[in-house]
């Protein structure tokens, strides 16, 4: 996810994470084990005034995201790879509610609203699309991504 919203005009900042979890710190190691509770996770930092939560939401279910998928995205699967999302404000939280029953409307969404507090990756797991472009796994997963948000976004899209 990390390197489509790079990609979003009125995103400054996109940092891999962890969020949701029971224990009161993070890590790789811990998270992978399936016994934290936590959820890989991106922290987004954005302007409201170009690009709106509303905006952001709708580029995470329809680019950036599988939001049917239950403990999976893509090749990756487990309770830490389910699909949440975690508001940072009570207003976002009702607009996500509230994107979250349109889409349920239409199909059935595995999404859900969480809380706790985020916990920034590693080092090597920042920016790790734009550090390593041919890794397999980015050009398997990632860049078929932020191809769709170029073609399907223009108006969000930043080079």
């Amino acid at each position: 996810m990390e390197a489509v919203f790079e990609h979003v005009k009125g995103v400054h900042n996109v940092v891999s994470g962890y969020a949701g979890g029971q224990a009161h710190d993070a890590s790789y190691d811990k998270v992978s084990t399936e016994r934290t509770g936590h959820a890989e996770a991106v922290k987004i930092t954005f302007d409201p005034r170009q690009v709106s939560y509303a905006q952001l939401l709708k580029i995470y279910f329809s680019v950036a995201h599988d939001p049917t998928q239950v403990n999976r995205q893509g090749p990756d699967v487990g309770p830490s790879y389910r699909s949440a999302i975690f508001p940072q404000t009570p207003a976002q939280k009702q607009v996500a509610a509230s994107f979250i029953r349109q889409l349920n409307a239409q199909r059935p969404i595995a999404t859900k609203i969480e809380g706790g507090p985020f916990f920034a990756a590693e080092a090597y797991h920042q920016d790790f699309a734009r550090k390593h472009p041919q890794h397999p796994y980015i050009v398997i997963n990632d860049e078929p991504k932020v191809a769709k948000l170029k073609r399907a976004y223009p108006q969000y899209w930043k080079g």
